[in-house]
């Protein structure tokens, strides 16, 4: 018969219970694996390389001709000429960053025409909301760049000694106060389209069928 412990006597079972530890308390488990789930390693990272170049492909597409129509119309009206300078340069800017995700980003074979289609749905959910803050953010920054008018006018006379020809044109052109403005909402915009495009483009322009 066994006898009963001392009162004195400590108990060391041998297998200890195991009092679970919870992991990221302030982070639901399910939102943390959709997140992951949405942006796996690899695939985000060929999204990132292939979205810089398309964001400096469609920037300098846009400058270049948003400069030509700022030769042409006042500039009192460049917060409408962004407007189309962004909408003349979508059709090429679209179609190169289209190819550039089907072969390098996600790497889907065939349909190229239904993709270019949902490509193009995909930017123009957003282009509609993206053009009146292309456009508002320009007028903002117009305000803002011509009350810090004489700064700018030093740093140009600096640039201007080091500068001669084409190149001195075409910076006195996109200094004035009024001009700059438009280049830099224009970045802005391109930026932030490029961010947004990511989801859309994995949840719709190539979004693989699961096999039933």
């Amino acid at each position: 018969m066994t006898q009963p412990p001392s009162p004195g006597h400590e108990i060391h079972p041998q297998h200890p219970p195991v009092v679970p530890i919870p992991q990221a308390p302030f982070i639901p488990r399910r939102r943390l694996q959709r997140i992951v789930h949405l942006f796996p390693g690899g695939q985000f990272v060929r999204y990132v390389c292939v979205g810089a170049f398309n964001t400096l492909f469609g920037y300098i597409n846009f400058a270049v001709i948003l400069a030509l129509l700022n030769m042409a119309l006042p500039v009192r009206f460049l917060y409408l000429t962004v407007v189309l300078a962004s909408i003349l340069s979508v059709p090429l800017n679209i179609s190169v960053a289209y190819f550039g995700y089907k072969f390098f980003v996600f790497r889907t074979k065939g349909n190229y025409l239904g993709e270019w289609i949902k490509c193009f749905a995909v930017y123009g959910t957003g282009m509609i909301p993206g053009l009146v803050a292309l456009s508002a953010l320009t007028r903002f920054l117009q305000s803002i760049i011509h009350g810090h008018a004489a700064s700018l006018h030093v740093f140009l006379s600096a640039a201007e000694r080091h500068l001669s020809g084409r190149p001195l044109a075409l910076l006195q052109h996109i200094a004035t106060g009024k001009a700059m403005a438009g280049y830099i909402a224009g970045a802005v915009m391109i930026g932030v389209s490029t961010i947004y495009s990511f989801v859309g483009h994995k949840k719709v322009t190539f979004r693989v069928k699961k096999p039933a």
